[in-house]
């Protein structure tokens, strides 16, 4: 959520400002701003899509700038308006500040700060930290800020500009994401690669209450005590194509078409002649042998992937395992042990719930390995291991291939941990990993179901509620069916497991309800049927997603959706896929915001 640029070189500002602001729009936001340099610190912003700013700007007259500081803000403190939109500056006007995260403490500092005679104009947390650093300045920017940042609790990457400064900016994060781009015109700070693909592909990944000093010619960086330090350049590999839409629509589109070649990524490098080979995982053979649980811990869809890994991990590998939301297991107190495994999911590699459980759990001593996306992202880094998903960059809120690459990952790990633990014999293996080898043919093959799935989305975009249903795993993949089209399309709809219906749920079945059945289990499937009956004599509007050949369905069904056959840990990979299609072409339909739903943000940086 939210999104910081800033730059400072030979080029115009304000066009790199936008242009990386525009990147950022996926992230979520609500309003959007920039401060520039020219005989003073200039600022503007306005509620509403950066369009609104543009204009603005426009209307404003040239603003000719060579530094300046950008945001898009997603409301926490104070409603959408101009007047809380960053950049924040202090009373005085020497100090802008943009910042993403919360300050947990700042009423506490706004109070010492009325005291001092300062004066607020805003509702956010962030503008304290304008003021705070305007009443410590000393000359010095960067000794200042080491001095706020000693009295700052909460979640910040925060980049600052000083009217005693025209030639640098100053920038720090915490537990908020924050890079450092780095070129020949110039040098950059973003919030995330996409912001700056225009203009570099070298950058500094900046660790917890990193420093970074930045002028046209240069960057330097310090740790906390005033150190310099120095880090080594991250080199970008994919180009900007990859963040592009590439002729779709919707970027959501664009990334479930990428599904069969990100999951080619995923898979293949590691599906060798002698079975899997998990790259430079330190987790010996003998751990692996002597696990008591694994704790998976994420949020949302990477979430959802958790609940289908434990019922993967608990059938091949026979391993007790417990799936938390990331949010509820830092707080909980969680009991683990020393032969405990943490398993962290996450696509950014930056959500804030699942970070402060990773820490947790580090904190009591069990180790960590997790699941991303990001290359070099916070939890990357602070893991014992990390195993990436080689998805490419995701910029729809609503994740597709992010989802189903975890998926992919985490079949990979439970067969891993099942072939050292000795409970799967080669040849169970072998056909395993055989059936994973065709898992991107496979969903290539079921993403041709789009033609199909918009007329039943044309046909069911009205609904006011749906429930989706399934047993097992199917109720698993009914979990992140749901998501998908509340999230985009705002219709309300709950998963239920099935088996649960009679205990209260199917007081909710009236005439004319959408129902979708997930029915890919075959142990499961004729309680599954049994259940579509059920609704089906309340008057539901029934829509079946079933395996090739089980054709009792289509006798209880108004639709039937048929997948190719699998076994049933991976149906999970391919029964989400037409509820992908289903929930975008039902959000279009209804005229909604498909990669940008609102109140959403991509990566949730803040508690």
């Amino acid at each position: 959520m939210c999104g910081i640029v800033g730059y400072i070189g030979n080029e115009e500002a304000v066009p790199v400002l936008l242009n990386g602001l525009a990147k950022l729009e996926y992230r979520g936001y609500d309003s959007a701003g920039i401060s520039v340099y020219k005989d003073g610190i200039r600022t503007i912003k306005a509620k509403g899509r950066l369009a609104n700013l543009s204009d603005k700007i426009q209307g404003e007259g040239s603003v000719s700038s060579h530094m300046g500081i950008g945001h898009t803000r997603w409301a926490t403190h104070g409603a959408p308006s101009d007047r809380n939109s960053h950049p924040h500056n202090s009373q005085s006007g020497k100090v802008s500040v943009v910042h993403n995260g919360i300050i947990e403490n700042y009423m506490e500092i706004k109070d010492f700060l009325l005291d001092k005679g300062y004066h607020f104009v805003s509702e956010t947390d962030t503008e304290v930290v304008a003021q705070l650093f305007d009443f410590y300045y000393d000359g010095d920017p960067v000794g200042t800020l080491r001095k706020i940042i000693g009295r700052l609790r909460g979640a910040y990457a925060l980049g600052i500009m000083c009217n005693d400064h025209p030639d640098r900016l100053i920038a720090v994060r915490k537990d908020s994401p924050l890079l450092v781009g780095l070129s020949q015109e110039g040098n950059y700070i973003a919030s995330d690669i996409p912001a700056l693909l225009e203009y570099t592909r070298d950058y500094y990944l900046l660790n917890d209450n990193e420093i970074v000093f930045l002028t046209k010619d240069g960057v330097t960086l310090y740790d906390l005590d005033g150190n310099q330090i120095h880090k080594d350049v991250f080199h970008v590999t994919w180009d900007i194509d990859a963040a592009e839409k590439g002729g779709y629509d919707y970027f959501m589109m664009k990334e479930i078409m990428e599904q069969p070649e990100a999951l080619r990524k995923t898979l293949f490098p590691r599906m060798v002649e002698q079975g899997i080979a998990l790259e430079d995982l330190s987790l010996t053979e003998e751990e692996i042998k002597h696990f008591n649980r694994i704790h998976i811990v994420a949020c949302g869809s990477a979430w959802h992937a958790g609940i289908v890994g434990r019922y993967v991990m608990e059938e091949v590998s026979r391993i007790p395992v417990e799936v938390d939301i990331a949010s509820e297991f830092r707080y909980r107190n969680p009991i683990l042990h020393k032969n405990d495994l943490c398993v962290i999911i996450s696509q950014s590699g930056e959500t804030a719930d699942t970070l402060a459980a990773l820490r947790e759990a580090k904190k009591q001593g069990v180790k960590v390995l997790s699941i991303v996306n990001v290359v070099g992202s916070s939890i990357a880094r602070e893991s014992d291991d990390v195993l990436y998903t080689w998805a490419g960059p995701e910029i729809a809120v609503a994740t597709t291939k992010g989802y189903t690459t975890q998926l992919s990952m985490l079949y990979l790990v439970a067969l891993h941990f099942a072939k050292v633990r000795g409970t799967i014999g080669e040849e169970s293996l072998r056909e395993y990993l055989k059936e994973l080898h065709m898992l991107p043919e496979k969903t290539e093959e079921i993403l041709k179901l789009d033609g199909q799935m918009e007329n039943l989305a044309k046909k069911y975009a009205q609904s006011e509620n749906a429930f989706i249903i399934g047993r097992g795993l199917d109720y698993a993949a009914a979990m992140e069916s749901s998501l998908k089209l509340k999230e985009i399309s705002y219709i309300h709809s709950e998963a239920y497991a099935a088996g649960e219906l009679k205990h209260g749920t199917i007081s909710l079945i009236e005439e004319g309800t959408l129902v979708i059945a997930i029915a890919t289990q075959e142990r499961l499937f004729e309680k599954l049927v049994s259940n579509v009956k059920e609704v089906k004599a309340r008057g539901a509007n029934v829509i079946a997603i079933a395996t090739e050949g089980n054709l009792a369905m289509e006798e209880v069904a108004d639709e039937v959706i048929y997948l190719p056959k699998s076994a049933d840990i991976f149906t999970s990979s391919y029964n989400v896929l037409p509820m992908q299609l289903f929930a975008y072409y039902t959000a279009v339909e209804r005229g909604c915001d498909v990669d940008k739903p609102r109140n959403l943000a991509k990566s949730v940086t803040v508690e």
